[in-house]
């Protein structure tokens, strides 16, 4: 099976324009987009911190060492230049591969430059994998029941009418 994975993320970018009138899109620094593992044309999730928008576009390459962060078109009615956001990429992800997996994330500070960039881990809570410490709590309380429930079918089968517990 395979899993939506945040792949890399731009965090703390601040708007420096909003072109309503281009085709749409987000216009990146090109510096920004290989630090972050972006392909012009990849698909991205736009998050302003400022209003709460959020919005799904494809990045373009602006210029190199410019600090562009540019929302065109109608984008450009939802989020303002001067806005602090957040742009997401996911990645497809084999759930055999996610343990090795490791996302970009990319600090930016007010004027989109880079203060420090990490590669997070993956965090597995998978369905059905129970952690070992809830483990024994659920399967203990699993035990329980089913020895109240055994209890039960002991006392009815003798004719006593009383529950112990």
């Amino acid at each position: 099976m395979y899993r939506s994975i945040c792949k890399s993320k731009l965090h703390g970018a601040r708007v420096t324009e909003a072109n309503i009138h281009y085709t749409g899109s987000l216009t990146l620094d090109a510096q920004l987009m290989r630090l972050a593992n972006l392909l012009p044309y990849e698909q991205v999730h736009v998050v302003d911190v400022d209003n709460g928008a959020r919005l799904i576009t494809y990045c373009i390459e602006g210029a190199a060492g410019s600090g562009t962060v540019c929302i065109n078109g109608a984008a450009a009615r939802l989020i303002n230049e001067g806005d602090k956001v957040i742009i997401l990429s996911y990645a497809q992800i084999e759930e055999s591969r996610l343990s090795r997996f490791r996302p970009i994330v990319v600090m930016l500070d007010g004027n989109n430059q880079v203060q420090r960039i990490t590669r997070e881990r993956c965090r597995l809570s998978l369905p059905g994998r129970i952690p070992p410490a809830r483990q024994t709590l659920e399967t203990a309380r699993v035990k329980t029941n089913a020895q109240v429930k055994r209890s039960r079918l002991h006392l009815a089968s003798n004719g006593r009418h009383r529950t112990r517990i």
